[in-house]
């Protein structure tokens, strides 16, 4: 029996450790999307803010935010301790489960850099990636994933890998910052007509949304969290499947309505599609085929309606993920209290709105701290040079550029 419980910790461990590689990926994949849907004089600041704020993630998750999300404490939060310090595990790695945990926190981060995009300063970007990977995420986490009911008021709350723990609050904090920053100029008219700003690169653009798409069966399926049984293998080849069944069905719709409505395919709009669902289904990925199709479908066409939606509210979002992210994170997390009969929609929404609260006001509070301290907004003139020229001094495309002079 012993070595069979060793045996079980193993492969356990193993899954964190493979499917966390996968999802450390995915960071890949949001740079070259959200390069890819922006435009080349921006693309440095771009994919400097992809690193950096995987690498801040790790760092402050590992010396506070593990600790605070994971540790024995109140309700609220949970301990104060550094450094992953008192925390241990008898079925599974300490390590393998942080890196696994971590690379979460860095896609909620990732899903903010696209929505504020081509206008917002690099450093009070970084800054805010500090306190939302340190603190903001952390504490939300505590109250569902970390083991605290936060009084009860999240009793019986369902998100199987982050539909909203990690999705929607990338879009909750986003949300907040993209009020206080503002749309970038020339993107809506005085008369209020939305003006397209094309994306430099759609090859790239569709690369990332690929390596996302294999990055998200890491995501899903290490969220099972055990690998020791056949039972277990079983359900992590079905979350695996109802993952890919999703995103499938997301693309396809997306590009049946594009075509239905603007009697051409809009591949930004098959892109995310796919993204959004499998933002859907993250938050139940467990519950069959059928329901993948359902998230699927549904995700696809909220992409579709969201994004001129956000349009008209004027609200710039240069890759979609308010609508990807946010949107369909909230659509995800309703859709188990409604295909789950273990969930009640009631402790979904309940989950949902507290979650979106918190994270909605201290990401409000914090960008608002930055906007009239150090700015989080460029200069008219470094908006119209690009980003990449003054916060840089690089350029993502040099010898394309001379050409063109």
């Amino acid at each position: 029996m012993e070595n069979f419980a060793d045996v079980q910790y193993i492969l356990t461990s193993f899954l964190m450790l493979f499917a966390g590689a996968l999802v450390m990926w995915m960071a890949a994949g949001f740079a070259m999307l959200e390069a890819g849907l922006t435009r080349s004089k921006n693309n440095v600041v771009i994919l400097i803010k992809n690193i950096a704020l995987y690498a801040i993630a790790c760092i402050m998750y590992y010396v506070v935010g593990y600790n605070l999300m994971y540790g024995d404490g109140g309700a609220f939060i949970g301990s104060m301790s550094f450094a992953l310090n008192g925390i241990s595990y008898d079925d599974h790695s300490l390590m393998a489960d942080f890196f696994f945990q971590v690379v979460f926190v860095a896609t909620a981060a990732s899903v903010i850099s696209g929505v504020v995009a081509e206008r917002m300063k690099l450093w009070p970007f970084l800054i805010f990636v500090v306190v939302l990977t340190s603190v903001i995420y952390p504490i939300q986490g505590h109250w569902s994933w970390g083991g605290s009911e936060l009084g009860g008021f999240m009793a019986g709350f369902s998100d199987f890998a982050g539909s909203t723990i990690v999705h929607s609050v990338g879009g909750w904090a986003a949300l907040a910052g993209v009020l206080l920053l503002g749309a970038r100029k020339g993107k809506y008219s005085k008369d209020g007509k939305v003006r397209p700003i094309p994306g430099s690169n759609m090859p790239l653009a569709t690369l990332g949304t690929f390596i996302l798409w294999l990055g998200w069966f890491g995501f899903n399926g290490g969220s099972v969290l055990a690998m020791g049984t056949k039972e277990d293998v079983d359900s992590i080849a079905l979350v695996f499947a109802g993952t890919n069944m999703a995103a499938s069905v997301g693309a396809v719709t997306a590009a049946i309505l594009t075509q239905l409505i603007y009697k051409k395919v809009d591949l930004t709009m098959v892109l995310n599609g796919a993204l959004g669902g499998l933002v859907a289904v993250t938050a139940g990925p467990d519950l069959g085929m059928f329901v993948a199709f359902i998230d699927g479908l549904v995700a696809a066409v909220l992409v579709v309606l969201a994004v001129p939606f956000f349009d008209k509210l004027k609200l710039d979002d240069p890759v979609g993920a308010l609508s990807v992210h946010l949107v369909n994170g909230i659509w995800g997390t309703l859709a188990v209290g409604i295909f789950s009969a273990d969930v009640s929609i009631l402790a979904q929404l309940k989950g949902i709105l507290v979650v979106g609260a918190f994270t909605f006001t201290t990401s409000f509070v914090l960008w608002y701290i930055l906007k009239i301290t150090i700015g989080i907004r460029v200069s008219e003139e470094e908006e119209y040079d690009g980003e990449d020229q003054h916060e840089t001094g690089l350029e993502a495309y040099p010898e394309f550029a001379k050409n063109l002079k």
